[in-house]
């Protein structure tokens, strides 16, 4: 049995020299991510010899995809309905109202669920949607109309209190659904500032639903963003926010609706923290098993790790400890991307040779940018690998497993 002992051995032997030293097969994609076609055109294959190509083509190349925005041409303004500016009252909103010295409607309301101001002895007062302002206005009307005064009294109506709204966000978002914003931990609440007359709040703006959402994905059209309020629809322009300038920003009412129109294309320019980006990006990983032991010693979280909006591949390969060790074992590695596109939904997958993108000239046009639940594999050397095979075999020898 020797001799079948010997040729099973070398076999094993033959089988462990090909998985370690040979190429694993290209990933398969039903994007068309070879002629940069995919949601990024950094996802596409480097060539073979950089030097007879033309370098930093990706970001023309996503933008021949885009579509015109609706606000192409014009300036990043600031331009907002009238309906929309300034503080807004919506349902639960708590008011302090004042009439003069009169106690008999002085006091704190709030905003009804049928978005009414219920003052003793008056009709409702439609607060939904209206500024302090009217509803002062309103008030003195009906102090009058009802009989309570000959003249309008002086009135002051002042927020005691902002709650939180119930908005619906969709389009070219990252997480797109209905979302509660504006509300508050007691730990975050300032009694001073509660007990004081005038509250404000930034919590109930269009920006913290966007951000509460996901954030906005590269493919967003800002130019347009629409809001509908009452069967009324709004365009909004926030470019601003990417472009350094005064940005639109609104205050929403429970049952707003908000929707991100999209370019269909990808633009490098979005891809950068901002109050309508992802807060970060949740990435999933598995780490090298040589020379580290286990993601535990690699200081990698057991199922995923945060890194900012706008990191790119390669920035995370070094983050996920990828990269490095020692020369002879570990310069051959190479790095797997799983991702998905957020317009068809349909994945890809894309794999570098770590030390081949690190020596390219032309890297930042096929270091993609990564995205919310994106999540890489990192692969070990041949070096590596055929070590791994050989402690392999011998555990199968000194287990008996081949058998004289």
């Amino acid at each position: 049995m020797t001799a079948v002992r010997t040729r099973l051995l070398g076999s094993c032997l033959s089988l462990a020299l090909t998985a370690a030293c040979g190429d694993a097969p290209a990933p398969e994609n039903l994007a068309p991510v070879k002629s940069g076609g995919a949601y990024q055109a950094q996802y596409r294959e480097p060539p073979r010899n950089p030097e007879e190509q033309p370098i930093l083509q990706s970001e023309r190349m996503n933008t021949l995809k885009c579509r015109t925005g609706h606000g192409a041409g014009s300036k990043a303004g600031g331009f907002v309905a009238s309906g929309l500016r300034g503080e807004r009252l919506s349902r639960n909103d708590l008011v302090d109202i004042r009439v003069s010295d009169d106690e008999t409607f002085n006091g704190d309301y709030v905003v009804s669920r049928d978005g009414d101001l219920k003052l003793p002895f008056l009709p409702p007062v439609r607060a939904q949607g209206r500024s302090t302002g009217d509803i002062e206005a309103q008030i003195a009307r009906l102090l009058v109309q009802e009989g309570f005064y000959d003249e309008a009294p002086r009135i002051s109506a002042r927020v005691s209190d902002f709650a939180s709204v119930n908005v619906a966000v969709s389009g070219a978002v990252f997480e797109r659904h209905a979302i509660e914003i504006g509300t508050r931990v007691a730990d975050d609440i300032d009694r001073a500032r509660q007990a004081a007359l005038g509250a404000s709040t930034e919590a109930r703006n269009l920006s913290a639903a966007l951000r509460a959402v996901g954030g906005v994905r590269p493919d967003a059209d800002l130019s347009a963003v629409e809001l509908r309020r009452n069967g009324t629809r709004h365009v909004l322009d926030m470019r601003g926010v990417f472009e350094g300038r005064n940005a639109v920003d609104v205050m929403l009412l429970t049952g707003d609706e908000i929707r991100v129109p999209s370019r269909q294309c990808f633009q490098d320019d979005l891809m950068r923290p901002s109050p309508i980006s992802p807060p970060g990006i949740s990435l999933f990983l598995s780490n090298l098993t040589q020379p580290a032991t286990g993601n535990a010693p690699s200081a990698v979280g057991r199922e995923v790790r945060e890194v900012p909006y706008g990191t790119r591949f390669m920035q995370a390969v070094v983050n996920t400890n990828c990269v490095g060790g020692a020369r002879a074992t570990s310069a051959k590695r190479s790095a797997v991307l799983f991702t998905r596109d957020p317009i068809t939904g349909v994945s890809t997958v894309i794999e570098r040779k770590i030390e081949d993108m690190l020596r390219r000239a032309d890297r930042d046009d096929y270091d993609p940018y990564l995205l919310p639940g994106d999540a890489i594999a990192c692969y070990d050397s041949s070096v590596t690998n055929f070590t791994e095979v050989a402690k392999i075999i011998g555990a199968v020898v000194a287990t008996g497993a081949i058998v004289d």
